[in-house]
């Protein structure tokens, strides 16, 4: 059966909203993983392909997140519905960070993140690098019950992300010769080390956000003393 923490703004798992945004994000996921099959690009006969960018790593992790939600919601079961939660916990504060990392980025210089050639018309490059976090913060704040997860908790799993995909660049970048974003080829090795520390502070922090977003939208648990 359907059910509700007492700071949910609506009832998740479910049938009726729940599911209809579960629906659209997965279709939005999907028809940006389908733009990949048509874009031509260097990348697409690279090894790694299209996952060696950090936004396709996450956008991945974004549709496992909400396919496992649509399944709660189809089924009303609750331990679907806690293992999207566990999922989100990781898949949201990611989207938020790409989202920071690629319109900042942007903002000085588009061509540190992709080449002229490859830039992407509006559409794409918002369902690559702005709905992704979008939903996966309404999810948050309204389909959700409060993370429990600390600052440790979250900076464990910042860390490992950066560190996992810091690993996988370089490895990329041994087979290839290259690598995915024209800013990694400007920085010399210390310089994206620091960069990926920044990232997962970066990621730190909007857990945080998300979590303080939360108690403003949703207010805070208070605690039962007997």
């Amino acid at each position: 059966m359907s059910y509700r923490h007492p700071l949910q703004r609506l009832t998740s798992p479910s049938r009726q909203i729940s599911l209809l945004l579960h629906s659209a994000g997965i279709l939005s996921f999907a028809a940006s993983f389908k733009f990949l099959g048509t874009w031509e690009t260097p990348m697409s006969a690279a090894f790694g392909g299209h996952f060696q960018f950090l936004t396709i790593i996450g956008l991945a992790l974004a549709l496992c997140t909400f396919v496992v939600g649509f399944l709660a919601d189809v089924t009303l079961s609750s331990r679907l519905f806690e293992l999207k939660n566990a999922l989100s916990v990781c898949s949201a504060p990611l989207e938020v960070l790409i989202s920071i990392l690629y319109w900042g980025l942007c903002a000085i210089d588009k061509g540190l993140v992709f080449p002229p050639e490859f830039q992407l018309d509006f559409l794409p490059d918002f369902g690559f690098h702005a709905a992704p976090a979008l939903f996966l913060a309404i999810d948050l704040l309204f389909l959700s019950p409060p993370w429990t997860i600390r600052g440790y908790g979250s900076l464990a799993i910042s860390e490992s992300l950066a560190i996992g995909y810091w690993f996988w660049v370089e490895y990329c970048f041994s087979r290839n010769g290259w690598y995915p974003y024209p800013i990694f080829d400007i920085l010399n090795t210390w310089q994206r080390a620091l960069l990926f520390i920044f990232s997962a502070s970066l990621m730190t922090g909007s857990t945080a956000l998300l979590k303080w977003t939360y108690a403003r939208v949703n207010g805070i648990e208070k605690s039962k003393n007997l």
